[in-house]
């Protein structure tokens, strides 16, 4: 989830700017930090973008940029030459005295400094920020999809690594139920002067071996691996579903591992659960 973005483009004297970074979440949370003239456009902005980052921690900057030598402010100079020319007029009616600085009452007058367009939002120039805007998120989206193949690849080994880890207790498994019969028929022959039932033993010995069986979390393990594979190939915002399937991997090797009465077994888990865990700590880098 984690990215950056950004993008500029030219309206008129303004260059308008924006930033998007994304870290980390579970849904989205979305700051702005939007220019005055855009506040009362805030939530279409808001709008725009929710469906195209879907998910993470997003800080986002719009600003505008005036070009040198344009200003926000301008100096009406028709109205100055209007308010120069009635003084004029009114002391040559008036025979009222020239003022010596003018300019200095001119330049209280009405409508002298035009601000005019100032603080208006025109069509044409929320067009522009909406264009703006998308570039940036899709600059960001191209971010992300860049992280998420090196995640993948990253999946894929640690995937692999632990169905090399299952396989690797195969042999194991082929030779722990000789194993086990032999050290309860050792134990049973220390017993001087006790008969036992023969039949009872292999019965037990059947029930003993079945509880620590663990073909059914191999396969199912198996299964989630390959749920795992199939999932990363389903498109964009699957990153919960990864999480829960890795719950569900966590589940059988947990198992698998209260099962293995043998050192070389619960060593082989361990690592499984090494590798596992990594994935764990990636899957939250997923959108």
């Amino acid at each position: 989830m984690t990215g950056f973005g950004k993008a500029s483009a030219i309206y008129g004297s303004k260059k308008i700017h924006v930033e998007l970074r994304a870290l980390n979440s579970k849904n989205l949370d979305l700051s702005l930090r939007i220019s005055s003239l855009y506040h009362e456009r805030e939530m279409d902005i808001r709008r725009l973008l929710a469906p195209l980052l879907v998910r993470g921690k997003v800080d986002g900057a719009i600003w505008v940029e005036e070009e040198q030598g344009s200003s926000a402010a301008k100096i009406n100079a028709d109205v100055v030459a209007a308010y120069a020319a009635q003084i004029n007029t009114i002391s040559q009616l008036t025979a009222l005295p020239h003022p010596a600085d003018p300019w200095s009452i001119i330049a209280h007058l009405p409508e002298v400094v035009s601000t005019k367009g100032e603080n208006e939002l025109t069509d044409e120039e929320w067009q522009a920020v909406c264009e703006v805007t998308k570039e940036a998120a899709d600059a960001l989206i191209a971010f992300r999809v860049q992280e998420g193949e090196a995640l993948k690849r990253k999946f894929e080994e640690k995937l692999s690594n632990i169905s090399r880890l299952m396989e690797a207790l195969t042999p194991y498994e082929q030779g722990r139920t000789e194993k086990i019969r032999a050290r309860l028929e050792e134990r049973l022959g220390e017993l001087r002067g006790i008969d036992y039932d023969k039949n009872r033993l292999e019965q037990e010995l059947i029930y003993y071996i079945e509880k620590l069986d663990i073909s059914e979390e191999r396969q199912r393990l198996t299964n989630h691996l390959a749920y795992f594979r199939q999932t990363m190939e389903e498109g964009v915002a699957q990153g919960k579903k990864l999480g829960f399937i890795a719950q569900e991997m966590g589940r059988e090797i947990n198992t698998t591992g209260s099962k293995s009465n043998q050192a070389e077994m619960q060593n082989l888990v361990v690592q499984m659960k090494d590798e596992l865990e990594q994935i764990k700590e990636q899957v939250l880098n997923v959108l």
